[in-house]
């Protein structure tokens, strides 16, 4: 069994018309032999990212859903010149082939790169790595040093600087999930009410400024198959931006999944962070803010605003399901994890002591109630 990452069966609904493709690319002057071989990989939980194989070439499509979505996400424009601008200083991204802004081809904007070859590690590693307990911990020492690499990439007088607005990321980040999420909200889940007040409450100024990725996790990372623990590739650029630091790594540390975590979070667990030589979050947050020098008085901010985030993204895509714009079945429990969500950052808060610690309980108690005790 091979440990490469490959792609499976194009999912039913999403299928791609591969002749508008093929002749589109062939007028941008992409010499294409013999018959596609397509195929959908399913890791993904937005964007629809198919592999097109050819005698002579190895590519990558990417394509938004379907269906309802936010105004600025699944901007496929966006995506393609973030990793084409931000390549020479970061050798870790797929070569871009062409983007196609043209709808009347298969009826969105859609962009192709050339694919790497090599290991995602997802929710379970190959068994055929055998990864020991201390290259385990190698590995993720090197993911946070490609991020930590990301941070320092030096941006300003790029075309990268076009990405940002300035000062003040923080406030708007919070601002703008408080919105999506109210737009997005369906009636079986949490309205959330203590957990964006706090936030709104507790913004801090921006800490510094760098470009950020913006949904770092394991499974947007491509690992070189001679040598497993090193890193080869970084993939899904669409909310890499211009912002804090701190927000990049609290989103990417509501993600990570720990061996204690409750038994919703290791069902729904998506990177291998729980297996032995993986740093805890805490472990993640001491290494990353040692090596880049910065201090904080105010992590539970960051580390609640990442899960309130992906409470978010949970429920966009949710929102699709329930609103039957997509059949995926991986889709249909979702609710029940941002539920789950929702009840780590009240306890996240109530550690902080805020006055509405009392009614935080309660409602911790309550969802247990609905959802199961945490283990």
């Amino acid at each position: 069994m091979s440990v490469l990452d490959v792609a499976g069966n194009v999912r039913t609904g999403e299928e791609l018309n591969i002749i508008a493709v093929e002749n589109w690319l062939k007028a941008q002057g992409v010499e294409l032999q013999g018959k596609a071989e397509v195929t959908q990989y399913s890791g993904g939980a937005s964007n629809w990212t198919y592999r097109l194989k050819y005698d002579n070439a190895d590519l990558i499509l990417r394509r938004p859903p379907q269906g309802t979505k936010a105004k600025s996400a699944h901007d496929m424009a966006r995506e393609y010149n973030v990793q084409k601008n931000l390549a020479p200083f970061y050798p870790v991204l797929p070569e871009m082939v062409a983007l196609c802004q043209d709808e009347s081809v298969i009826g969105c904007d859609f962009y192709v790169m050339k694919r790497i070859e090599g290991i995602i590690p997802r929710a379970k590693l190959p068994a055929e790595l055998q990864l020991t307990e201390s290259k385990v911990r190698e590995l993720c020492v090197n993911v946070i040093d490609k991020l930590i690499e990301l941070h320092q990439v030096p941006y300003q007088g790029t075309e990268l600087e076009k990405l940002g607005k300035g000062e003040g990321y923080c406030r708007r980040q919070v601002e703008g999930w408080d919105k999506r999420y109210e737009k997005a909200r369906t009636l079986n889940v949490p309205s959330f009410k203590w957990v964006r007040k706090w936030l709104l409450a507790n913004i801090p100024a921006d800490s510094n400024s760098c470009v950020i990725h913006n949904d770092w996790r394991f499974d947007n990372v491509i690992l070189d198959p001679r040598h497993p623990t090193e890193v080869i590739g970084v993939l899904d650029w669409e909310m890499a931006t211009i912002g804090d630091p701190l927000m990049d790594l609290g989103s990417a540390l509501a993600y990570w999944v720990e061996e204690t975590d409750n038994r919703i979070f290791k069902a729904t667990r998506r990177q291998p962070t729980h297996l032995k030589g993986m740093f805890t979050r805490q472990q993640v947050v001491d290494y990353y803010l040692e090596k880049m020098n910065i201090q904080t008085d105010n992590w539970t901010f960051y580390e609640v605003f990442g899960i309130f985030r992906l409470a978010v993204i949970a429920q966009q895509i949710y929102y699709r399901y329930y609103h039957k714009q997509t059949n995926n079945p991986a889709f249909k429990d979702f609710w029940i994890v941002i539920h789950a969500l929702h009840v780590r950052a009240l306890k996240l808060i109530a550690q902080q002591k805020i006055k509405s610690n009392r009614t935080a309980q309660k409602y911790i108690s309550k969802v247990h109630h609905i959802i199961g005790k945490e283990k």
